[in-house]
């Protein structure tokens, strides 16, 4: 008994600090960490570096008022359709469908309004339900029947592409047409004055979109369920999270924002033409998405992000425009732009690897 209470003896007298491993933060572990916890600060950098070699290059030229506000003018669509396309990416899908959707729901509006003599409001609600259509059978198949997304979408693509010329005859609404009947279908068109800079109602509606769905991911409960089913759909599902509603609400979204795009659309173009549905606006608004520091794998990104990557090819092709350069430039420059915003998105991930 007395050499037990000796050994307690020497156990009271012995080294009690416990071992403790500490790890080392320099500079680039830092910028690591801030641009993890910081999605937009890659887009954002890149779009001011952007902006200087333009000012050195063109000079005060490229601060025109008339400059600027063309620019803001020409992103409008595919910044609403970027906006559209991120919500999908940060659930780790893809919606190579969403801009032939677009079209398609500007062919139903106008027709609704000029073939079936419907009144205009009415005419914008049906169209806006064609596009949430769209996104509502991409989600299902997504979400219920789980076939791939990219597959999905791209048989959605076909679909409505097919959909659209068999359903219009590839007949282009006129402008003077929609003028005359249905000059509500050209409302986003009309501008106003500020401070010397003409800005469309299409790009106030673009700014006004991105600060909701910004609002809406980084402070409400639906938002933080989109990024956990990006993230990990099955920590997501153990968590209480109904992550099959998720994804259908979140490809019906993008569906019914890609009305709003056809509408801005009507007014940015004027007239309504069914072969606009072969513009890449699909890879366009991955563009920006993947530009502005938005994860293909899903979980991680900012609206804000996509934004400025918006921002960027924006102020990209305006530029080269502006030095006489050849157009292929900024097709040279996007791909490098799309593969270098992948490498630092896998480089910052390892952070939380």
């Amino acid at each position: 008994m007395s050499s037990a209470q000796d050994f307690e003896k020497v156990l009271d007298d012995s080294d009690t600090s416990v071992a403790s491993f500490q790890e080392s933060h320099g500079p680039l572990r830092r910028i690591q960490h801030f641009l993890h916890s910081t999605p937009a600060a890659v887009p954002l950098i890149v779009l001011v570096l952007l902006i200087a070699f333009f000012a050195i290059a063109i000079g005060p030229k490229f601060f025109s008022s008339y400059t600027l506000t063309l620019i803001l003018q020409q992103i409008a669509v595919v910044g609403i359709l970027g906006i559209a396309q991120t919500l999908v990416i940060i659930t780790a899908g893809i919606d190579l469908s969403i801009g032939v959707a677009m079209v398609f729901s500007a062919v139903m509006m106008g027709n609704f309004a000029l073939t079936y003599g419907l009144p205009v409001p009415i005419a914008l609600l049906l169209g806006g339900v064609v596009g949430s259509l769209c996104g509502l059978l991409n989600g299902f198949l997504v979400a219920i029947v789980r076939l791939p997304p990219f597959i999905v979408t791209l048989g959605s693509w076909y679909i409505v592409m097919a959909t659209n010329f068999i359903y219009s005859a590839n007949a282009t609404i006129r402008d003077s047409d929609i003028s005359e009947k249905a000059p509500l279908l050209q409302w986003f068109a009309g501008s106003f004055k500020f401070s010397g800079a003409v800005f469309t109602y299409g790009v106030v509606l673009m700014v006004l979109i991105v600060i909701t769905f910004w609002y809406v991911l980084q402070h409400t409960a639906w938002g933080r369920h989109v990024y956990a089913v990006g993230d990990d759909p099955d920590a997501a599902e153990l968590a209480g999270i109904r992550t099959k509603r998720v994804l259908i609400q979140v490809y019906t979204v993008a569906g019914a924002i890609a009305a709003v795009a056809a509408w801005v659309s009507i007014g940015r173009n004027g007239s309504i033409s069914p072969s606009s549905a072969l513009t890449d606006f699909n890879l366009q608004s991955i563009t920006a998405a993947v530009i502005g520091g938005i994860s293909l794998f899903g979980g991680r990104g900012s609206i804000l992000g996509t934004f400025f990557g918006t921002l960027i090819v924006g102020v990209m092709s305006m530029g080269l425009n502006m030095m006489g350069a050849d157009p292929q430039w900024k097709v040279l420059l996007t791909g490098a732009f799309i593969i270098g915003a992948v490498a630092v998105d896998q480089w910052i991930r390892k952070v939380s690897g």
